[in-house]
């Protein structure tokens, strides 16, 4: 009895395998011999791929900094950079978001070195951000002590 029992676990498991689990009603047979991959497959990364989700919402951020003369700029978008620059400035990137950051989202900012004022002691220079045409933070002209950051999500 258990002799003939293995082979037709084995047939019974590869037509499972074969048909799949109420997925798309092809000649899966076909498919399979082929080495095709269906749309629904690709597009989340294949049978074996990674299971990140959604890949492609992007973003165009423009980081600014205003101010007069020259001063060290951090900025975070897609990598870290810290430079010498001549102010004004202006950094455009573009932001993809792939898997988790579409939910729980990604952190740019721009932090501005410190710039002379009028009554000519250092301030913080002015900074600002700009996502897709719409400005999303500044520092309120160099007022604000703090960074000019923003959390992109999808």
């Amino acid at each position: 009895m258990f002799k003939t029992a293995k082979p037709t676990i084995g047939l019974l498991a590869t037509a499972v395998l074969l048909t799949g689990c109420g997925g798309e009603e092809k000649d899966a047979g076909a498919a399979a011999k082929t080495g095709e991959v269906s749309p629904s497959a690709s597009a989340s990364g294949g049978a074996g791929g990674p299971s990140s989700g959604k890949k492609g919402v992007t973003h165009e951020v423009v980081f600014e900094v205003g101010g007069k003369g020259a001063t060290r700029v951090m900025w975070i978008g897609n990598t870290n950079h810290f430079e010498q620059v001549t102010l004004p400035w202006t950094k455009t990137e573009s932001v993809q978001l792939e898997g988790a950051e579409l939910k729980v989202g990604l952190l740019v900012s721009v932090v501005p070195g410190y710039v002379k004022g009028p009554d000519g002691l250092l301030k913080l220079a002015p900074c600002s951000i700009k996502v897709d045409g719409k400005q999303v933070a500044d520092n309120q002209d160099g007022k604000s002590p703090g960074p000019c950051e923003f959390k992109l999500k999808g």
